[in-house]
């Protein structure tokens, strides 16, 4: 019996549907999300604004990605977290000039518990960018995404 290939092309697709002027109703797969504006920018403050889902994607990609890093060699992870911290340049989206870099750095910090060799961490730390697909397009536009590794070993059974 031959192993199930897996696909390598896939399409995703999200549909948007306004809402309201700044509420957005979103839809993947079988899904339903929102966006809007926080209610100093005219909005109602029921979901993150787009900018802040761009930042989130390069967070939950970053976890995913660095999951499957881990398992492919042998990295048992007890905790991630991943915070972004990104310079915005909001000069466009106020449409008072066009922005050709909207968010010119993004700083990328990983907080990781496992306990890994040098070897093991330099893996993972090289790997991320290679294959997590949003810092990778993030770093295409020019965005210079600056990444701190906190490396904490697990507590050991007393």
């Amino acid at each position: 019996m031959s192993a199930a290939r897996i696909k390598t092309r896939v399409r995703s697709k999200v549909s948007g549907v306004a809402e309201s002027h700044s509420l957005t109703l979103l839809t993947a797969r079988d899904l339903v999300d929102v966006s809007d504006e926080p209610v100093e920018r005219g909005g109602t403050n029921e979901g993150f604004a787009p900018t802040e889902f761009f930042l989130a994607s390069l967070a939950a990609c970053t976890n995913v990605i660095s999951h499957k890093i881990a398992k492919k060699n042998s990295i048992e992870i007890s905790a991630l977290e991943v915070r972004v911290d990104a310079e915005f340049d909001r000069l466009g989206v106020t449409l008072q000039e066009e922005v050709a870099l909207p968010f010119p750095q993004i700083f990328l910090e990983i907080r990781i518990r496992a306990e890994l060799s040098k070897a093991q961490f330099d893996t993972l730390r090289s790997d991320l960018p290679r294959f997590c697909p949003v810092s990778k397009m993030i770093e295409q536009a020019g965005t210079r995404i600056v990444t701190d590794w906190i490396v904490e070993r697990p507590a050991q059974p007393v």
